[in-house]
């Protein structure tokens, strides 16, 4: 079995990812802040800091393949903390990147984001854009092969609460309304974090090497058709309350295609989880955690 270290593995995106290389017969090892609350039998747990370079190095002895999850990912978060956030994304993901070239990795996974194409996205983007340079860089000087998931709107189980369809949801079951910012006409691809897990898999394979791939669902929404439909589905009476968006709030409207990066392939499932059964997953879920 080839060892695989999950750097940010306890986290959404992260625990679902490693999940998928544990269930496809990969040795996973999940480095993260805290003990994963998913954490399996067949899988192990390092607890450290990705700025910890004696740490990082110990966890790659032996290992064949990096996944990077860590870091920052809040929009929100980022915008308050532009230090941390640079810290943390920039130099924590070249400090893996040394161990790993240190090691010989076979193959370097950086978990990257749509707002690499785009203007929004504050420091959350800039840093993403960097490390996203800096993995090429890495590439180039010492052959390091590397494959960058650009990932779109990803919602399912084990999301963050600042989530963005979780937090739809909660507000619309909470309050039997929601405040949205914007003017509905926003657009988003959704994936299911299921999904996203099996692709985020499928691109060790050869044809995905030294690439950069667009991780998006095939079912494009404004953002007034999936509220309706989350209203729909709690069979709450549609009530919307449309609040004018700054224009510095970070994130994009119809695209966020305003910046050149290195070219991408997209890539979609054959296979997925429909956008209306995921939304009544959460609706479900969240109606248990509320009865607990």
């Amino acid at each position: 079995m080839k060892k695989v270290v999950v750097f940010g593995g306890s986290g959404f995106i992260g625990s679902h990812t490693a999940d998928e290389l544990s269930n496809q017969g990969y040795q996973v090892v999940i480095f993260d802040q805290q003990v994963s609350p998913y954490l399996r039998n067949d899988q192990e747990m390092i607890i450290g800091n990705i700025l910890d370079k004696h740490a990082v190095e110990e966890a790659l002895k032996g290992a064949s393949i990096v996944y990077h999850f860590a870091g920052i990912a809040d929009l929100g978060e980022a915008s308050n903390r532009p230090y941390d956030t640079i810290n943390l994304n920039v130099m924590g993901v070249t400090t893996v990147l040394t161990a790993a070239v240190k090691e010989t990795i076979e193959r370097f996974v950086y978990a990257s984001t749509m707002y690499v194409y785009s203007h929004q996205g504050s420091f959350y983007r800039a840093s993403k854009q960097a490390a996203e340079q800096i993995v090429e860089s890495y590439s180039e000087e010492f052959n390091l092969e590397y494959t960058l998931l650009r990932y779109g709107s990803l919602y399912g189980p084990r999301a963050q609460e600042w989530n963005g369809l979780r937090g739809y949801i909660r507000q619309i079951l909470d309050e039997k309304k929601i405040d949205y910012w914007g003017s509905g006409k926003e657009k988003r691809e959704y994936i299911h974090v299921y999904d996203a897990a099996s692709l985020s898999v499928a691109i060790l394979e050869d044809a995905y090497k030294d690439s950069a791939i667009t991780v998006t669902g095939h079912q494009v929404m404004t953002s007034d058709e999936l509220m309706s439909m989350i209203f729909e589905i709690t069979g709450i009476k549609r009530n919307i309350n449309y609040q004018s968006i700054n224009e510095n709030s970070g994130h994009y409207l119809i695209t966020p295609y305003r910046y050149t990066p290195k070219a991408a392939k997209k890539v979609v499932p054959n296979e997925f989880i429909d956008l209306g059964q995921g939304i009544l997953d959460i609706v479900e879920e969240l109606s248990c955690e509320d009865s607990e």
